[in-house]
C-alpha cells in the first residue's frame, strides 16, 4: 500500500544516472530511468530477442516475445485504467497522434470542426491543423487566461454542432497547470464530439483513470515517466472498433489495439516500459504527489524578486513544472548560466507554441520541472543560483 512519505534517497539509489553532479530539472523533456528499466531492456535483447510467433512457433524466444507483448498491454491497461484490448503502442506520442488523428478523420466531412487549446503541446495541435488543410476542416482554439489556466467558458463558446473532436492537455508542459478533465469531457460529449486527451506531461505526476475520466482517446509517453522512448494510446473500445485502421493486409484485426500498431514493435522498449510501471507501483502515487507538492511549494516560496513566474503562483491546480524569466537576461542565456552551474533546465517554447505566444513570450521562457527523485537540497541550490544571476 502507498504511504504519504517517500524515501527519496532510496528511490535515487535505483538510478545510476543520478550518481553525478548534474541536477536533473529537465524531467518535462524526459526523465531519467531507474536501473531496473535499463536491465529489462538489456535482458530482453540478451535472452528473448525475436519477432512474434504468429501463434505457430515453438521457438523459445518467439514465445517469450509473445508473452512480453501481452504483459506490456496489460501493464499499460493497469497504468491507464482500461482493458488491454484498448491499448495501442507506437514509436512516440507525436507519431502515434498523427496516425490516429488520420484514422479518426476517415469519415470527417468538409466543414467539420476540431477544438484545440492554446495550452496544448503542438503534438496535439499540429496533427489537427495538417488534417484540416488536407480535408477542408476548421480548427478552433480555446483560449487561456493570464495565469496560464484554461478558459473553459471560451472552450464552450468554440463548440458547435459541427465539432467532431475536443483535443486538450491533462497538464500543461509549459506552465504546469492541470485542466478540469471531467468537465472538458462533459462539454465535448454534450456537443457530440470526441474527448481527445494528451496526458504526456501529467503522467509522471499522478494516476490516470481513463474510465473514470470518460475520455475517448488518451495518449502518453513512457520516457516522461521513467521509461524508454515509446508512445502509448488508449482508445475506447467502441471507438476503436468503429475505425478502419491503416495497416498491412496480412496483419490481424485482433486483438483490437494491435490493429493500429504498424510494423514490428520495439520489443526491448516495451520490456523497459513494463519495468517502469512496476517501479512506479513500488513507490505509490500518494507518496510521489506529497513529495512533489513539497518541492513545488518550496520553490514558489523562495523565488527571488528578479524572477517572473508564468502560471499559477501556488501548487493548487498545477504540477511542479515552472516557466519563468529572469530580469535583464534572455531565457536561453539564463538556462546556459544555470547549466554551467550543473542544473539541467530548458529554455524556449518547448513546443508549447500557442501558450508562449498567448503569454507574450516570443523568446520563450526558462522551464524547470521537478519529479519525485529531486530533493529539497537541489531546489534550495537552484533558488540560490537564481538569486545570483545578473
Amino acid at each position: 500500500m502507498p504511504t504519504t512519505t517517500l524515501d527519496v534517497e532510496a528511490a535515487r539509489r535505483r538510478f545510476s544516472a543520478l550518481d553525478r553532479e548534474i541536477v536533473f530539472f529537465d524531467g518535462p523533456g524526459g526523465t531519467q530511468v531507474p536501473d531496473e528499466v535499463i536491465e529489462a531492456v538489456a535482458s530482453y535483447l540478451r535472452e528473448s530477442n525475436a519477432n512474434v510467433s504468429g501463434g505457430a512457433s515453438s521457438v523459445e524466444t518467439m514465445r517469450a516475445t509473445d508473452a512480453l507483448l501481452e504483459s506490456a498491454h496489460a501493464a499499460a491497461a493497469d497504468f491507464l485504467g482500461c482493458t488491454p484490448r484498448e491499448i495501442v503502442f507506437g514509436a512516440n506520442m507525436t507519431t502515434l497522434n498523427f496516425a490516429l488523428t488520420r484514422t479518426a478523420a476517415r469519415d470527417f466531412r468538409s466543414g467539420d470542426e476540431i477544438v484545440v487549446t492554446r495550452l496544448d503541446h503542438d503534438a496535439n495541435i499540429a496533427p489537427w491543423l495538417e488534417l484540416a488543410s488536407d480535408r477542408d476542416l476548421t480548427v478552433r482554439f480555446a483560449d487561456i487566461r493570464e495565469d496560464g489556466t484554461l478558459d473553459l467558458e471560451d472552450l464552450e463558446r468554440q463548440l458547435s454542432e459541427r465539432t467532431r473532436v475536443v483535443a486538450f492537455p491533462v497538464a500543461s508542459n509549459a506552465v504546469g497547470t492541470v485542466t478540469d478533465v471531467e468537465r472538458i469531457v462533459r462539454l465535448a460529449h454534450e456537443a457530440g464530439a470526441l474527448a481527445w486527451a494528451d496526458a504526456v506531461h501529467y503522467a509522471p505526476h499522478g494516476p490516470i483513470d481513463v474510465s473514470a475520466w470518460g475520455v475517448d482517446l488518451l495518449i502518453c509517453s513512457p520516457y516522461k515517466f521513467f521509461g524508454p522512448h515509446l508512445g502509448i494510446a488508449f482508445g475506447r473500445r467502441g471507438l476503436l472498433e468503429s475505425w478502419r485502421p491503416y495497416k498491412v493486409r496480412p496483419a490481424p484485426f485482433e486483438p483490437l489495439g494491435h490493429r493500429f500498431e504498424t510494423g514490428t514493435q520495439p520489443h526491448e522498449l516495451m520490456a523497459g516500459f513494463v519495468a517502469a510501471v512496476h517501479y512506479l507501483d513500488s513507490l505509490g502515487w500518494e507518496a510521489i504527489a506529497a513529495h512533489e507538492l513539497e518541492l513545488g511549494g518550496r520553490f514558489l516560496e523562495g523565488l527571488p524578486p528578479t524572477v517572473q513566474l508564468y502560471g499559477p503562483a501556488t501548487m493548487e491546480g498545477r504540477v511542479p513544472t515552472f516557466a519563468f524569466t529572469v530580469d535583464g537576461i534572455s531565457p536561453h542565456e539564463a538556462a546556459a548560466r544555470l547549466g554551467e552551474r550543473g542544473f539541467a533546465v530548458w529554455a524556449g517554447n518547448y513546443y508549447a507554441l500557442e501558450a508562449m505566444q498567448r503569454l507574450g513570450l516570443e523568446d520563450g521562457a526558462v522551464r524547470v520541472g521537478f519529479v519525485h527523485y529531486n530533493t529539497h537540497g537541489e531546489v534550495d541550490r537552484l533558488l540560490e543560483a537564481l538569486a545570483q544571476l545578473e
